[in-house]
């Protein structure tokens, strides 16, 4: 028996696809259709890929065309599976000519002719609406955030705003922008959804603004510092059908939400202890970061980091949260805290001022994962056990500065008229005011 194996996304299954798994198919007996997981497609740097990784399979079974179907999860993975299941015909399109020559060692290797004038990336572009975004406040995240929204399909920067209009121009002419406005109310005019990436006080009233002119917001976080405006915004949006959602780009990182899955899964048994870090020196002390009118100082910073992770795997409705910080010049320059469940018990360290080891470790009943520093760039974590022989590496890549991963997300809820992220759901953002308006009270605070 001659066997066949082709690999592919097959993303909106069409009939480019189908001509190839037909044409595949007549070249033996036997057909294995390899098809990518979510996980290797990102990796690739396929970030629009519309359907998930069982809709596609789901797809290609639903063909009858092929025998045999397979996930291929990472690179090299072909000369495996060749191996391991006897192939004689290695096959994909003409497009890939000449880039799997090296595999003639193992198998034939054949190219077949495509279907000119159908695509995957035709048909998203055809069918995705593009999503016009305005940028409110220009500084160092909204120049990122314009280069990172260049590798997500249906986002159209249409206008820009600022409260310095020098800065505006000077943004604009750096980033190739034109269309600057002179207020916030008329970029809300001209565009379909609102980046807010002002200083952290002003971020409700142009949220609030922004959704009562039936404009969908992505707000950098923290996204308010007090509890009640997180939920009003949160009504708000639901009562309009309007998206929400914190900017938080490790809540949307991959590799994150691969070890929240995990841990939830069980695999280090019942979490009993998270400890988070996250610090930064920025010796340039002119910058919002210090400046306590502006949100400044390691809490309202930096907490939004660790509290995810915290809140994501023992919910929200934490017992207690107490508050050590050194302060200076109105703002603390460190911060620990210890927040306190019924069955656990969690610890972070912030610092502007102060550097600590930037790691995360989530300790269970069974054993514990650690996350390397930076971990709120997860590209790599392991678990760890008691026998050092069960211990698990997991590397993944992480893309750019990691905006384009929220920035999909966004695009995609709003296209999919998906309201709310279950990677950033609204208890979890309501949570996390919650705590910085602890902080500003100084509820169950000690100076140090």
């Amino acid at each position: 028996m001659k066997k066949v194996i082709t690999y592919g996304t097959y993303d909106l299954l069409h009939e480019g696809h189908l001509n190839l798994l037909r044409r595949a198919k007549e070249l033996g007996d036997w057909l294995i259709v390899g098809v990518t997981n979510d996980k290797f497609d990102r990796e690739r740097g396929k970030l629009n890929v519309r359907n998930n990784v069982l809709e596609r399979v789901e797809a290609v079974k639903a063909t009858g065309i092929a025998d045999q179907i397979i996930i291929e999860d990472y690179i090299g993975q072909k000369i495996d599976d060749i191996q391991k299941y006897g192939v004689d015909i290695f096959t994909v399109g003409s497009d890939w000519e000449g880039k799997f020559d090296y595999l003639k060692e193992f198998c034939e290797v054949v190219y077949l002719p495509r279907t000119e004038g159908i695509s995957s990336t035709m048909l998203r572009n055809e069918t995705q609406d593009t999503v016009r975004i305005g940028i409110a406040g220009l500084g160092r995240i909204a120049a990122r955030f314009v280069d990172e929204s260049a590798f997500v399909s249906g986002v159209e920067i249409s206008a820009i705003y600022d409260i310095d209009p020098s800065a505006a121009e000077k943004f604009a002419l750096r980033k190739g922008l034109q269309n600057i406005k002179d207020s916030y109310s008329d970029l809300l005019q001209d565009v379909d959804a609102v980046y807010v990436a002002t200083p952290h006080p002003s971020h409700y009233e142009l949220a609030r603004e922004a959704l009562l002119a039936g404009k969908h917001v992505l707000c950098e976080i923290p996204m308010v510092l007090e509890k009640a405006q997180a939920k009003d915004l949160h009504s708000l949006a639901k009562e309009r059908g309007l998206v929400l959602l914190e900017a938080h780009k490790t809540a949307f990182s991959p590799a994150f939400n691969h070890l929240i899955t995990m841990i939830k899964s069980g695999v280090i048994g019942e979490v009993v202890d998270i400890d988070a870090s996250f610090s930064k020196l920025l010796p340039d002390r002119s910058l919002r970061e210090y400046d306590p009118l502006q949100g400044g100082g390691s809490m309202y910073e930096l907490a939004p980091y660790p509290l995810l992770a915290i809140f994501r795997l023992l919910g929200v409705n934490y017992t207690n949260l107490s508050l050590y910080s050194r302060m200076e010049d109105g703002i603390d320059m460190y911060t620990k805290g210890i927040v306190q469940y019924p069955n656990a018990v969690c610890s972070f360290k912030l610092g502007l001022g102060v550097k600590t080891e930037g790691n995360l470790v989530i300790s269970g009943t069974k054993g514990y994962a650690y996350v390397p520093a930076p971990w709120w760039l997860t590209d790599y974590f392991e678990l760890r056990y008691e026998d050092q022989n069960q211990n698990k590496k997991f590397f993944y890549k992480w893309d750019g500065q990691g905006l384009r991963y929220e920035i999909q997300e966004f695009i995609q809820c709003i296209v999919n008229k998906r309201m709310t992220s279950i990677k950033m759901l609204p208890p979890i953002s309501i949570a996390i005011a919650g705590a910085l308006e602890e902080f500003t009270c100084k509820k169950n605070f000690v100076k140090i």
